[in-house]
């Protein structure tokens, strides 16, 4: 009873798991998981940050400040040099153009590394004196955490992006304390889609952020002010003066990114030395400069805060814009982590202090206070080029009305003259540094923007005549694992015809013979050659299509899949190269002759060693019986980035198995074959190999299960079922039969091979089809192993069938009558599972192997049904054989009548 509760308990517990992880509430939880750890990581980079330059502060009044700070700033930027160029290179700078680069399917590495490092690294490099900050960071520490999580919960390559740009939000959120500039930052850098698909995750995580930050770590950039109506004014006399602010942020900022860049540069020509050196260099030229300054140069936000509070005459002021402007390039240029988010907003409130003292030297109307904020919006939105994430940035920080129109009119004056002088944002400069260019209008598209249907669909299409009849349609499907055809006339599309359509006819009992022009869907839905994978991925999501035929002049030249754009995708957000070639023919680097005296071919591609001996041993019983010459094949699968013809592979190994193949076919007087190949595909190989030596017989193993819900037996036993045009037997051996052959692998082959596989009991299941027994003709072959067999022979019914028709049995035993001489029994068993009726009866009678029936119709049929054959070789511990004969019915009958 307790048993019985526990699995309840655990099937509720799973039930309730399963709800709670649909598509819609997993990503609520992705979200609000992202929006967690980024603000917990921007509260660690605040407190280190904080801890560590109060320490550095506090220790500065106690020793002297021009040899302690300088010091300082060494062994921290050195640190902080060493800890990025041994563990996570791409962490040098602010990380804002990698996040970009890695959105944009760049091979940019984004992952719990990368946070780490920039973490670390970020601290060091701020708290020891460096003039940088710690918001830029968080962006990339907040990207590069959803980025891993995505990696941990698969999703597609879409979602992970916006999984991507909801951490790059957060992180922004978590740093500043500003939720919606968050968002808006991630949309006018990343995404550029307001839909609510993309901003559902960002809205989130960013908020999550904010309030993880707000909670843990305070306020954040806290100005110091209790900003009000009183701090802060506007009036309609002012606006000439913020349109000169706006020009001046705009210029400045132009020249503060274009002098950062130039110094990467110099720092890359003329500074020959690893990354720790050139930190701790700027560390020690920024600490050195500090030092002989006033004590509120000494930290970031206390220089912000004094100039903000209005108590700094022009003086001072213009001091702390030229020192905090060349040493922010020093440290920047060096490839220091760090951020330039917080440097921009003490040059813009340094900027904008001194127009404020202008104007009011000459109206005496506004208050400097105002100018200093307005000045830090203009002169982010002049470096970063987004102007609605500097107005609402500043905002939310301040809380203050008045400064909205102020924050407008500088923004957009400051963005309008900074995109005039020079296009782009710093970050998109500094990624041209690393060869990287991406589009100003659609920067976060991936290259899958530039691949077109052309490129990516598949060349080789199965097609149908229009003049097939519905059962040659049925067959057709049977040999093709595509779930639908192109119909065409020629080389001119006419329709499309799909398994749902089968489905459907099937149920109204139609005529066999029914050409497939009248039950076509007609005008089917087409893509160009040109078109973009977004236009078809477009398509197919509008009519929810899985493929989509691809036309050229109005002739059918290729077709696209669902699975060839995710495949594209993935590999262009991997930074692997798409693979658009399809498989080259296999190519022969090995091969024998012996004499061709058989009456037909039977070939057996070796692929596991330890059951290979078994596996010859059967195709040498078959062979006497059917007078064959046997073919062995060694197929070597390589990459597709190499054509087979000129790859190096190792045939040594595969020659050996060869030979001793060889040795034992001489021995039983049976003519040999023998060849490797070495092919991108092992299925193709055996395919080439059959068309070529004209072979009647394929036999090879099969695992008896498949990992793919995709395939019914797996790849290449579906393939060879499907497209073989001869007769094709599987063979699943037994539980204890594949123990002792793996026991005896170290064994020689001659010795292994001699080893009794004990196969003398068979059971043949019979279902209620005429085609069904169709392949008893091989049977008596495959019973030529056994030293002395038993054939049972049982036809299953379902147990609603209340008549019993006995023609089928009785013939099929009647087949084997005339071919053998050992006893064939025969009986009915009525069940609503076949697998389950055939394991018991293979139970019951002891039966060493089970050989189990297929058919290209009958593959069809299980896709829709169910997989039987796999159901009995998964859960029988017997051999089981599936047998798939080439033998039409009206060829069989005439076997039978002889």
């Amino acid at each position: 009873m307790w048993r019985w509760g526990y699995y309840s308990l655990v099937k509720d517990w799973n039930r309730a798991i399963a709800s709670i992880l649909k598509p819609k509430r997993l990503a609520i939880l992705e979200a609000c998981a992202i929006g967690l750890i980024s603000g917990i990581a921007a509260v660690l980079l605040m407190q280190g940050v904080g801890s560590l330059g109060t320490w550095r502060v506090g220790l500065s009044r106690t020793f002297a400040i021009s040899i302690y700070l300088p010091i300082l700033g060494i062994v921290g930027g050195f640190l902080a040099g060493w800890l990025v160029e041994r563990w996570a290179p791409e962490t040098t700078g602010s990380g804002i153009p990698q996040v970009k680069a890695a959105f944009a399917g760049l091979n940019f590495p984004l992952d719990w590394r990368v946070a780490i490092v920039k973490l670390f690294g970020t601290i060091l490099t701020v708290g020891s004196g460096l003039t940088l900050g710690r918001q830029g960071p968080t962006v990339q520490i907040g990207a590069a955490l959803a980025a891993q999580l995505s990696r941990w919960l698969p999703t597609s390559p879409d979602y992970r992006k916006q999984l991507i740009a909801a951490g790059a939000a957060a992180g922004l959120a978590a740093g500043f304390n500003t939720p919606i500039a968050g968002v808006l930052f991630a949309v006018e850098e990343l995404l550029q889609d307001i839909s609510g698909f993309s901003l559902g995750p960002a809205l989130i995580a960013s908020f999550i952020g904010a309030a993880v930050s707000r909670i843990l770590g305070g306020r954040g950039l806290d100005l110091g002010l209790p900003l009000s109506a009183s701090q802060t004014s506007f009036s309609a006399q002012e606006i000439p003066f913020y349109l000169f602010l706006g020009i001046l942020a705009g210029a400045f900022g132009t020249l503060f990114s274009r002098g950062i860049v130039e110094a990467v540069k110099f720092n890359r020509r003329f500074l020959s030395l690893p990354l720790p050196w050139r930190v701790a260099l700027a560390g020690a030229i920024c600490s050195t400069v500090v030092a002989h300054l006033p004590p509120l140069f000494r930290s970031n936000t206390g220089l912000r805060e004094f100039l903000l509070a209005g108590q700094a005459d022009a003086s001072v002021t213009a001091i702390a814009f030229v020192a905090h402007f060349l040493l922010t390039l020093i440290a920047a240029g060096s490839g220091a982590p760090g951020g330039l988010f917080a440097p921009c907003l003490v040059l813009g409130s340094a900027l904008g202090y001194l127009v404020g003292l202008w104007q009011a030297s000459l109206l005496g109307v506004g208050l400097p206070t105002t100018y200093a904020l307005t000045g830090m919006g203009a002169f982010f939105c002049a470096v970063c080029k987004a102007p609605i994430t500097a107005v609402v940035m500043i905002f939310e920080i301040t809380m203050d009305f008045n400064l909205v129109l102020p924050l407008m009119v500088g923004s957009v004056v400051a963005y309008s003259v900074s995109e005039t002088l020079a296009k782009g944002s710093l970050y998109d400069w500094l990624l041209k540094l690393k060869g990287v260019e991406l589009k100003k209008d659609k920067p976060g598209d991936s290259p899958l923007g530039g691949l077109t249907a052309g490129q990516v669909m598949q060349h080789r299409v199965e097609t149908l005549s229009s003049d097939m009849s519905l059962e040659e349609t049925m067959q057709a499907f049977a040999r093709s694992h595509h779930r639908g055809f192109p119909v065409v006339e020629g080389k001119k599309l006419v329709g499309i015809i799909t398994q749902r359509d089968l489905v459907e006819i099937r149920k109204r009992d139609p005529d066999p013979t029914t050409p497939l022009r009248d039950i076509m869907t007609v005008t089917p839905v087409t893509v160009s050659t040109e078109e973009s994978l977004s236009e078809v991925l477009y398509e197919l999501d509008r009519y929810q299509l899985s493929r989509l035929p691809v036309i050229e002049r109005g002739k059918l030249v290729g077709i696209i899949t669902r699975s060839d754009i995710i495949r594209a995708e993935s590999a262009h957000l991997t930074g692997k190269h798409v693979e658009t070639r399809h498989p080259d023919p296999s190519y022969v680097v090995y091969q024998t002759r012996g004499p061709a005296t058989g009456a037909g071919r039977l070939l057996v591609p070796l692929g596991n060693p330890a059951t290979a001996p078994a596996l010859l041993q059967l195709a040498a019983a078959i062979a006497r019986d059917l007078n064959y010459e046997i073919e062995c094949l060694r197929a070597i699968p390589v990459s597709r980035h190499c054509a087979p013809h000129e790859s190096r592979v190792e045939v040594t190994a595969s020659r050996r198995l060869l030979q001793h193949a060889q040795r034992l076919a001489r021995r039983w007087d049976i003519p040999i074959h023998t060849q490797i190949r070495v092919t991108h595909d092992v299925s193709d190989a055996i395919l080439e190999t059959i068309e070529e030596r004209h072979i009647d017989l394929l036999l090879m193993g099969w695992k008896g299960r498949t990992s793919s819900p995709a395939r019914i037996f797996g790849d290449i036993v579906d393939t060879a079922i499907r497209q073989a045009p001869c007769d094709v037997v599987m063979v699943k051996w037994g539980v204890e039969l594949k123990k002792e052959l793996e026991y005896r692998q170290a064994e020689p082959l001659e010795v292994t091979t001699r080893f009794n596989l004990r196969l003398n009991r068979w059971l043949v299941p019979i279902r209620g089809s005429e085609s069904a027994i169709a392949t008893i003709h091989l049977l008596p072959s495959l019973v030529a192993i056994a030293d002395r067999p038993e054939v049972y022979l049982c036809q299953i019914l379902s147990p609603d069938l209340r008549s019993l028709d006995r023609k089928i049995l009785s013939r099929a035993r009647g087949i084997l009558a005339k071919k053998v001489n050992y006893p064939v029994f025969s009986a009915h068993r009525r069940g609503n599972s076949v697998p389950e009726v055939t394991i018991d009866l293979a139970q019951q009678k002891q039966c060493d192997a089970i050989v189990v029936g297929a058919s290209r119709e009958g593959l069809l049929k299980q896709a829709l049904e169910g997989n039987i054959p796999e159901a009995i070789a998964r859960q029988s511990k017997s051999t089981v054989f599936l047998v798939r004969s080439a033998i039409a019915n009206s060829q069989f009958r005439a076997i039978e009548g002889r």
